[in-house]
């Protein structure tokens, strides 16, 4: 049985597939605690759960007559049956995307012959969480992935330079930076890009945040 905290259908927010009808299955817990998480609700011990199995969240997706499905959290890898759950999904036809935080790894899933896609975050150093990252992950990232750098400052965006560079990231999957809502300007990301002439980098806002109050839930 898996723990959800939700389950709703919207658009996505971020991500290769943003703009588009996706169902969403949020994961109850998560292993780290970055300073601007906004789903610390989800994270919390006490936080209300619906204990579910894979056969009812895969009945639950096909309800909704929608094939984009994102599994989030919280921290979905946490989860026992997550790899069950994804293949079940990838079999019933639909597109299956992870968002993991990037310190849990993803051999497992990444290797099998029905593979969902994974938009992984790599946490830099504003997050407070960075020392976490689970570094193995990416060279198993492929094309149709995509790794999230959510900057705070400029020494975030610095950073994260730095990390697209060493691990070669630039057309092997794709990058997106994005800001934390609130502490960074988007035109001074902008300019960092094309200051740093950053080919292959995407700068990719909160749809939902932008459509919605930042703090609501189940959109």
């Amino acid at each position: 049985m898996m723990k959800v905290v939700e389950t709703f259908v919207s658009i996505n927010g971020e991500g290769a597939h943003a703009g588009e009808l996706a169902a969403f299955i949020r994961f109850k817990g998560c292993n780290l605690c970055c300073s601007y998480c906004d789903t610390k609700w989800a994270n919390l011990p006490d936080a209300n759960a619906s204990e579910m199995s894979v056969q009812e969240i895969s009945e639950y997706v096909k309800e909704t007559g929608v094939h984009n499905v994102t599994l989030t959290g919280g921290e979905p890898m946490l989860q026992k049956e997550i790899g069950a759950l994804a293949q079940r999904l990838v079999s019933d036809g639909c597109r299956v995307e992870i968002e993991t935080n990037g310190s849990v790894s993803l051999e497992n899933l990444a290797n099998a012959e029905k593979r969902p896609v994974f938009t992984m975050d790599y946490k830099l150093p504003d997050s407070g969480m960075e020392d976490r990252m689970c570094l193995t992950n990416f060279g198993l990232l492929k094309e149709k992935d995509t790794v999230k750098f959510v900057a705070g400052s400029i020494r975030d965006l610095e950073r994260a330079k730095e990390i697209i560079e060493r691990y070669g990231l630039i057309g092997r999957c794709h990058i997106y930076l994005s800001p934390v809502f609130g502490r960074i300007q988007p035109a001074d990301m902008v300019e960092f890009m094309i200051r740093h002439k950053l080919n292959g980098v995407r700068l990719q806002l909160q749809l939902h945040k932008f459509i919605w109050h930042p703090d609501t839930r189940g959109v």
